[in-house]
C-alpha cells in the first residue's frame, strides 16, 4: 500500500506544485508588474524551491548533439541498436564530411558502457559517454524504469542480467569490443566474461571496472554495512511493493525509486539542505548561472527508476550478504562463475581515495580473482581526492582518469 499512498500523496500535491511553479514565475518574469514589488526576488525564490522539492522529476535525455573527435566537432545521433524487455542497448554514433576524419572514426575502438542498474538512469553517465566519443564508438546500456514493463515480461533476476551483459557484448562483437563497467554492474559484468571464456567464447579485449562492490568485505562502507545487518526477509517486508494500476508494469513487484530516492538523501542530509538553501540564496541574488547548475544537478539527481524485485534481492543476498563472487560460489542458471578462467583480456579497476559508496579495495580484489590474466595487462588506479561520482564524472574524471583509461584500451587494442 506505500506506493499507492505515494502516488496518492503525489496527486493531492500536484495542484500546489503547479501553483508553486506559476508563482515563481509571476514574481520573476520581467514582464510582470509584480517582479517589481518589494520582496518579489525572496517569494519568487521561495517559490520555486517549494516547486523544485515537490515535483516529479522524469527522466532526462542525454542530449549529446556533437562531440569532439580527432580535433573536429562531429555531429552525434543516438540509436537503439537492440532491444530486451528491461533494457535497451544504445549507441552513440558518430558522422563527418571529411574523409580522414570518417576513416579515423573508423578506426577508433568500439566500448560498451555498462550502466549501473541502482536508482538513478544511465544518463548519470552522460559525462562519462560525452567524454569517451571523442577516442571511441559508444554503446551504453539504458536501464529501463521496471514499472513500465508489462507484468507479462516475467521476472528479472541477477542472472538475467549476467545474460543481457553477454548477449550485447555479442552483438557489437567481442573481439574487438572493451567493457566498461561503473559501480554495480563491475559484478555481473565479470560474471558474464568469466562464464564466456569458460565456455571458450571469444571475449573482451579488456575490461575496465570503476568504482564497484567486488568484494564489500574490503573496507566496508554505510552502504555495504545496511546490507549486511538486516536479513533479506526485511529487505523484501519493507521495501518490496507492487506497481499501481496508473503503469503498464501494475502488480510488478519492485523496489521503488522514491524509497531510493530517500535512502540516497538520508546519506547526507545536511549536504542537500544547505545546497537546497545555497539555490535559494542564488535566486535572491539574481546568481542565475549557480542557480542553473543546481537545476542541473538534482534534474539528474532526483530523477530516479524502479527496480525488479527479484534483482534487488538477488543482488543483496549474492554481492552483499553471502559474497558469492569473491568466495567461489556463485553460479548463475547453473554454471559456476570462475574468473580464473579469463585469459585474452586485460583488466584495468580504478577506486576513488574518497569513496563512501564502495570502499577502498573492493573493485581491486577483480585482480585477486582474475589469475588467469597476465600481470602485464593488468592495471589499477587510484584517484587521489576522488569520490565514487568523481571517478566518472567531472573534471577529475576528464582530466586525470579518462587519459589513463583511453591509453589503456589502446595498450589492449590488439590481441
Amino acid at each position: 500500500m506505500l506506493y499507492h499512498a505515494h502516488e496518492l500523496t503525489r496527486a493531492l500535491m500536484s495542484p500546489w506544485v503547479y501553483w508553486s511553479q506559476a508563482s515563481a514565475r509571476i514574481f520573476s518574469e520581467q514582464g510582470s508588474w509584480l517582479s517589481k514589488l518589494p520582496g518579489a526576488p525572496r517569494l519568487a525564490a521561495g517559490y520555486e524551491l517549494l516547486y523544485r522539492i515537490g515535483k516529479d522529476y522524469e527522466k532526462p535525455e542525454f542530449g549529446i548533439r556533437t562531440a569532439l573527435a580527432h580535433g573536429h566537432e562531429v555531429p552525434i545521433v543516438e540509436q537503439t541498436v537492440l532491444a530486451r524487455p528491461f533494457c535497451k542497448l544504445l549507441r552513440f554514433k558518430r558522422y563527418s564530411d571529411d574523409p580522414r576524419t570518417i576513416a579515423d572514426l573508423k578506426d577508433d575502438p568500439p566500448v560498451l558502457v555498462v550502466a549501473p542498474l541502482s536508482g538513478h538512469h544511465a544518463t548519470l553517465l552522460r559525462d562519462t559517454v560525452r567524454t569517451l566519443l571523442r577516442d571511441h564508438k559508444v554503446y551504453i546500456t539504458d536501464w529501463i524504469d521496471a514499472r513500465m514493463v508489462p507484468a507479462s515480461e516475467g521476472p528479472f533476476h541477477l542472472d538475467d542480467y549476467v545474460g543481457y551483459v553477454q548477449d550485447f557484448i555479442r552483438h557489437i562483437g567481442a573481439e574487438k569490443l572493451h567493457v566498461i563497467s561503473v559501480c554495480q554492474p563491475t559484478v555481473p559484468v565479470l560474471a558474464a566474461i568469466s562464464l564466456m571464456a569458460a565456455r571458450g567464447e571469444a571475449t573482451p579485449r579488456s575490461m575496465v571496472m570503476m568504482g564497484g562492490p567486488i568484494d564489500t568485505r574490503v573496507s566496508p562502507t554505510q552502504v555495504n554495512d545496511l546490507a549486511a545487518t538486516k536479513p533479506l526477509s526485511w529487505f523484501e517486508r519493507h521495501l518490496i511493493h507492487p506497481v499501481p494500476h496508473l503503469y503498464p508494469g501494475s502488480g510488478r513487484r519492485v523496489y521503488p525509486g522514491f524509497l531510493q530516492h530517500a535512502g540516497f538523501l538520508a546519506m547526507n542530509p545536511s549536504r542537500h539542505f544547505q545546497s537546497h538553501w545555497d539555490f535559494y540564496q542564488d535566486l535572491v541574488r539574481g546568481d542565475l548561472e549557480d542557480a542553473e547548475s543546481h537545476r542541473r544537478f538534482y534534474d539528474e539527481y532526483n530523477a530516479v527508476l524502479d527496480m525488479p524485485a527479484e534483482y534487488y534481492l538477488d543482488t543483496i543476498r549474492t554481492v552483499f550478504q553471502e559474497h558469492l563472487l569473491p568466495r567461489g560460489l556463485w553460479d548463475v542458471a547453473g554454471e559456476r562463475v570462475v574468473p580464473e578462467a579469463i585469459t585474452g583480456t586485460a583488466l584495468m579497476t580504478i577506486e576513488g581515495e574518497l569513496d563512501d559508496i564502495s570502499g577502498l579495495g573492493q573493485t581491486r580484489a577483480a585482480h585477486d580473482l582474475c589469475r588467469g590474466i597476465p600481470q602485464q595487462a593488468k592495471r589499477h588506479l587510484t584517484v587521489k581526492g576522488a569520490g565514487h561520482y568523481g571517478i566518472f564524472s567531472g573534471r577529475r574524471w576528464r582530466e586525470s582518469v579518462y587519459p589513463d583509461v583511453r591509453d589503456f584500451i589502446r595498450a589492449h587494442a590488439h590481441r
